[in-house]
């Protein structure tokens, strides 16, 4: 037990920088403390003390707004940061070196008995918010990403984001590389703030990229026939297009702002 207690804050230190010593993490961490209490419930609920198991969970989700099932099966080294409002079902399993993050659900989608929460291995970390429904699998190395509704079995080493959870591939295709190039030629980063995000409107933004490098590659086909025809034609680069040529709020502002100005005594008749 007491091996096991210190493997859990060796943990702590591995995984959340704010913490400075053992006697703070003992004291002040609740997601030790409810893990400390479920090793306690689950040992009375393997032994048959059902209702006494019960009872101590209940007392652990009173003392650390951390919820977990009695019934649960919790691997080594498991780390909940923050903890409030996590809660996890009664037949889930969780592997060795998972993290989990506050308001993470492990969840079951059916009324049946029998196998209906998530199954976690080993590495798996759970974003805040995040909900993991069903008699799933995340496998080894597995990423949920914050507020994502994983409904779905997950790869090893995969990261699921968004709702409903859907896998992140890395952009290593032509067609990307390709998109970044115009991108970067026309002044414009289109993955500035998420990069591998499967956002709506990356996507639309990706086929104009498209469109555009579809465009520049005619226009490129139509200049060499013309050249091959001995029509002389300039060199030029495409400018780069600066922010406050895509829309300045700034200067919209500004000009609307001396648009509605009351005028001042003696500019009236300047």
């Amino acid at each position: 037990m007491f091996k096991r207690l210190r493997e859990d804050i060796d943990c702590v230190f591995e995984r959340d920088p704010a913490a400075r010593n053992v006697f703070e993490i003992v004291t002040t961490y609740p997601g030790i403390h409810a893990v400390i209490l479920h090793r306690m419930s689950h040992s009375l609920w393997n032994r048959g003390w059902k209702w006494l198991a019960r009872m101590l969970s209940v007392f652990s989700r009173w003392l650390t707004g951390i919820e977990i099932h009695p019934g649960a099966s919790i691997g080594r080294r498991f780390f909940i940061d923050h903890g409030m409002g996590v809660v996890i079902g009664e037949t889930a399993v969780i592997g060795d070196d998972c993290t989990l993050y506050h308001g993470v659900t492990l969840g079951g989608t059916s009324w049946d008995k029998g196998k209906r929460h998530p199954t976690l291995g080993n590495d798996v970390v759970v974003g805040a918010g995040a909900k993991v429904l069903g008699p799933i699998t995340v496998k080894d190395g597995g990423r949920i990403g914050s507020n994502a509704v994983v409904v779905k079995d997950v790869p090893a080493g995969a990261t699921m984001v968004g709702i409903p959870g859907r896998l992140v591939q890395p952009k290593r295709s032509t067609k990307d590389q390709q998109r970044a190039a115009i991108a970067k030629k026309i002044g414009f980063d289109a993955y500035g703030t998420a990069e591998e995000m499967p956002d709506p409107v990356a996507n639309a933004i990706d086929c104009m990229l498209d469109h555009i490098h579809a465009m520049d590659s005619k226009m490129e086909e139509m200049c060499k026939a013309m050249r091959s025809m001995g029509a002389e034609l300039p060199e030029k680069e495409l400018p780069e297009l600066k922010s406050c040529e895509i829309g300045n709020g700034e200067t919209e502002a500004e000009n609307s702002a001396e648009r509605t100005r009351e005028p001042k005594a003696g500019e009236i008749n300047s």
